[in-house]
């Protein structure tokens, strides 16, 4: 990771979610993010198809690629992290999600009020913030895959416009409707700006 940074001169890291089907959650992967904070420098979190351990109902229909399965499975290892207390040990740290949060940010109020429940009960350990708190503080998304002028509106107003990233998902989206959605997006210029590329200078140093 430093190579890449610092003599390859790269700008951040993706890893494609569950590896063998373990999340990195796990404290044995907290290396990783340990490095990448020292670098300061974002993890891009992309989706895979659902574990093994939770695959099964998502064999038919397509259900396991993009239509469903890529956002419930990166959307659970996003918040596996933020549960199991990686952003306390790491505030500095910043995740990247695509496809508007992998639906995170719809369900932020529930996620707070079942966390806070859970925890009086014992049942999940005790944090420091609530998880929106961690999710607005560590998180950036982008648009990749989602054109939609509704669902960019709700996104920037739950975790502010300076989290959200323009992107096209190319090969799997085509390139002109993603331009095209960007430039009729019902935001302020200014806004506009930080989605389309001042978010994305400051968040992977881009000079």
């Amino acid at each position: 990771m430093e190579r890449a940074i610092r003599e390859l001169k790269l700008h951040g890291f993706i890893v494609n979610s569950h590896t063998n089907n373990e999340y990195l959650d796990d404290p044995k992967f907290w290396p990783i993010f340990e490095a990448a904070e020292s670098l300061d420098r974002a993890i891009y979190l992309h989706p895979r198809s659902p574990s093994d351990g939770m695959a099964e109902p998502f064999r038919n229909y397509a259900m396991f690629g993009s239509i469903w399965g890529y956002a419930i499975e990166a959307g659970t290892h996003a918040l596996r992290l933020i549960l199991n207390g990686v952003f306390d040990r790491f505030p500095r740290l910043k995740i990247v999600l695509g496809h508007m949060g992998e639906a995170i940010p719809y369900w932020l109020w529930r996620i707070d009020f079942m966390h806070a429940r859970r925890t009086k009960e014992g049942m999940t350990k005790k944090l420091q913030l609530t998880p929106s708190e961690y999710f607005r503080r560590n998180f950036a998304i982008t648009t990749s895959g989602v054109e939609s002028h509704d669902v960019l509106e709700y996104v920037v107003k739950v975790v502010g416009v300076d989290n959200v990233m323009w992107a096209i998902d190319y090969p799997y989206q085509p390139t002109a409707p993603a331009v095209a959605f960007m430039n009729s997006a019902p935001l302020s210029e200014p806004d506009k700006s930080k989605v389309s590329f001042q978010n994305a200078e400051r968040i992977f140093h881009i000079a």
